[in-house]
């Protein structure tokens, strides 16, 4: 009989368990306390399979969470507010984010409205009619159907709500509208070279902002030959500029 008990007593010494690399051994294990963790990593039977199948599952509902709190990029709770002013303006800059197809991928527009609206309120610390235009500027060109790519761009993160708050309107335009503001720009910049340089003097065309008749003109062919010429006009006196066909 001692030997029959010697031997089942050996037994379980034999037997290991890989979890967290500890190995069990009932016989030397007798000041062993019955904590949750010592039944979940050094006991022998089934309850340690059980918690190593259960272990992946958690990770992994981990790893999701954190990624779910990635997307965010920003604790939510440290841009909170009761002025009814500025929970107007996200409301606004919510709607403006969701008036058209949201892509797969995007940020939440609701955390994205919140944190544009807090990078407005920083740029001034309150909110006087500086900052509501500046909210209302925004809207409108989230809103702007010729101009979908800005609000596709801030829900994708690739234009930063900060980054947002802080650009001009000529930042904020389409690249058509930002080609024709550069064709205007050199149009205007050519216009007065021409009509200051190599141009003629004279006092038959009255400018129409100082009423003056001191003026520079210049006339090109700007259209078919069939057309009539473009003639640029400079006045001397005020520096006013027009032109009339």
């Amino acid at each position: 009989m001692y030997l029959v008990r010697s031997h089942k007593s050996e037994a379980p010494a034999s037997c290991t368990n890989t979890v967290g690399n500890n190995s069990c051994d009932n016989g030397n294990n007798n000041d062993n306390k019955h904590s949750p963790e010592s039944n979940s990593y050094n006991a022998c039977d089934d309850g340690p399979q059980e918690a190593k199948r259960s272990r992946p599952s958690e990770k992994k509902e981990s790893t999701e969470i954190s990624g779910n709190a990635s997307r965010g990029f920003f604790p939510v709770h440290t841009l909170t507010t009761t002025d009814q002013v500025r929970l107007k303006a996200r409301e606004m800059l919510q709607s403006a984010l969701e008036s058209g197809n949201i892509p797969s991928g995007a940020y939440e527009s609701e955390f994205l409205a919140i944190r544009i609206e807090s990078s407005i309120y920083d740029l001034f610390n309150n909110t006087d009619p500086k900052y509501k235009q500046r909210v209302r500027t925004r809207v409108m060109n989230l809103r702007d159907s010729n101009n979908p790519n800005l609000r596709l761009n801030v829900l994708m993160g690739h234009v930063s709500p900060d980054k947002l708050a802080s650009m001009t309107s000529e930042e904020m335009a389409s690249k058509e509208m930002k080609e024709l503001r550069e064709k205007y720009t050199k149009e205007t910049i050519e216009d007065h070279q021409m009509a200051v340089t190599g141009g003629t003097e004279t006092d038959l065309l009255r400018c129409g902002k100082c009423k003056q008749t001191k003026c520079t003109y210049n006339q090109v062919q700007t259209r078919s030959a069939d057309e009539p010429m473009t003639t640029f006009v400079y006045c001397n006196n005020c520096g006013h500029r027009w032109k009339f066909c």
